[in-house]
């Protein structure tokens, strides 16, 4: 029998994401797995057609509303929802259904920080889901609830997880991501706007305020035990797709260039998804738009005595869809990369 799979959010921008993904899915040509509903709140009733023309092979579906009953007989559940709708949506389904969620529900394991940043009851907390955190992949490994991590927390853990469980800096990091639009979602919103945003970059939820701190702190709190201190500030530029984020932290007492690669290159040796590269070369947004990669540059500012770790990812695929994809792979004991693009697409 096939594995079938439903879509919650499939008019937004990650639920069309998950789609295209799947559609490549060699198990999908395989007829192993099969989409089924297509869900959405005030989308319902509406024809894929209209809200993905890029999805073809989807375009005679229609968008029902997103409901346990629809959702119910499904093998696998992607709720690409706003943060706050999945817990009851998971409750309902039961436990015999693999949940991957790419809302911010279950990411968070500090009840305190969640209520701080989020404003309401948590929820609890799923196994998470970056594989290529070291012991990740085997918690991933044939769960039925599974967390997708924010596209924010994804290109700074990525970029800084070797550097502090080697203890090459003093853990004080300051972060700057770089996001396109479609980070905001698909809903209306004035800030969003073309005439708001071509042209312009602008810094916003600054000094400690967005949700994706807390996130990036429990990541890498994993690594040390020292006190940690991150400072993170989040850009909007005017790009549909793509995060690029800048890293830096003072250098621990000994730490050399030399050193700094040969930890980057033992700690993503295996990993497909993660790309060091070359020295002298810079991480793009553009070479890893549609793909499921995140490009890395990890350098030593010596006169300055910092730590520089550049990382791009697509925000829409490894910071979302891809990552979900990559975790179905993992909960149903397919090949990890499976549907998954390592190229991307440039210009």
């Amino acid at each position: 029998m096939s594995t079938r799979i439903a879509v919650a959010g499939a008019s937004g921008y990650a639920g069309c994401e998950i789609l295209r993904i799947l559609l490549g899915h060699p198990a999908y040509a395989a007829g192993d797995i099969e989409i089924g509903s297509l869900t959405a709140g005030s989308s319902a009733g509406t024809p894929m057609a209209e809200i993905a023309p890029h999805l073809p092979e989807l375009a005679d579906r229609v968008i029902e509303e997103t409901t346990p009953k629809v959702l119910a007989g499904h093998d696998v559940v992607f709720l690409a929802l706003p943060h706050g709708h999945s817990a009851a949506i998971a409750e309902a389904l039961g436990e015999s259904v693999i949940i991957i969620d790419c809302g911010a529900d279950f990411r968070l394991r500090d009840g305190n920080a969640w209520e701080k940043f989020y404003g309401s009851e948590h929820a609890g907390s799923w196994p998470y889901g970056i594989p290529e955190m070291p012991g990740h992949r085997e918690q991933l490994a044939g769960a039925t609830r599974i967390a997708v991590p924010g596209c924010f927390p994804t290109g700074a853990t990525l970029a800084l997880w070797p550097a502090v469980q080697a203890g090459l800096i003093d853990p004080v990091i300051s972060i700057v991501s770089v996001t396109g639009v479609s980070g905001g979602g698909k809903k209306a919103s004035v800030g969003l706007l073309g005439a708001e945003t071509m042209g312009s970059l602008k810094a916003y939820n600054t000094a400690g305020r967005h949700r994706h701190t807390p996130e990036i702190i429990q990541n890498l709190s994993e690594f040390t035990s020292a006190p940690l201190s991150v400072s993170f500030t989040p850009v909007l530029a005017p790009l549909p797709r793509g995060i690029l984020t800048t890293a830096t932290a003072p250098l621990a007492a000994g730490v050399d260039a030399g050193k700094v690669r040969g930890v980057y290159r033992a700690a993503y040796a295996n990993e497909p998804f993660v790309h060091l590269l070359a020295e002298g070369l810079q991480p793009q947004t553009q070479s890893v738009a549609g793909s499921n990669m995140c490009h890395l540059q990890a350098e030593v500012d010596q006169a300055a005595g910092r730590l520089v770790v550049v990382s791009a990812i697509d925000n829409l695929t490894k910071g979302t869809a891809g990552a979900a994809v990559q975790c179905m792979n993992l909960a149903l004991g397919l090949e990890e990369q499976s549907g998954l693009s390592r190229a991307g697409v440039a210009p």
